[in-house]
């Protein structure tokens, strides 16, 4: 009798421990979600000017340089971390600096079309402290052999 009492009491400690937790853990949820909305309110925004350029017909070992252009029409400094494309062949070149509000900044992106051939599409992800982090562009071709 001892064992089951104990054992009721032991499993009401832990329903209401639990209970509690959820309860903060929906309060935390809420508060988070509103510095997210007021960051994202606050955070910088790239707008490019174009995002995909189609480079046209280029025969097998030529380069391709194109600038992607872009302006920060947010309310903060625009600060870009990363840009990768989804192959070696595409490399792309950004700011270090933060881009002021109003101000604006290119990625550099040069293909090379060694080894390639046929229609090409290289997606360039830009990952930056805007909301959402990702952007991406898109350089898109024909290389002939």
């Amino acid at each position: 009798m001892k064992k089951l009492f104990l054992s009721l009491v032991a499993a009401g400690l832990l329903l209401s421990a639990c209970n509690q937790s959820k309860t903060g853990s929906t309060a935390a949820t809420t508060d988070s979600a509103a510095t997210t909305t007021a960051n994202a309110a606050n955070a910088p925004v790239m707008k490019f000017e174009k995002e995909s350029h189609d480079f046209g017909k280029i025969k097998t070992g030529d380069k391709v340089n194109y600038d992607f252009k872009f302006t920060n029409t947010g309310k903060s400094p625009l600060i870009i971390s990363e840009a990768h494309a989804t192959c070696g062949c595409t490399i792309p070149e950004w700011p270090k600096a933060p881009v002021k509000p109003g101000e604006s900044g290119i990625i550099k992106v040069t293909f090379n079309s060694a080894g390639k051939s046929g229609l090409q599409d290289k997606q360039i992800t830009v990952t930056a402290n805007t909301v959402p982090a990702q952007t991406m562009v898109h350089l898109i071709g024909e290389v002939l052999k």
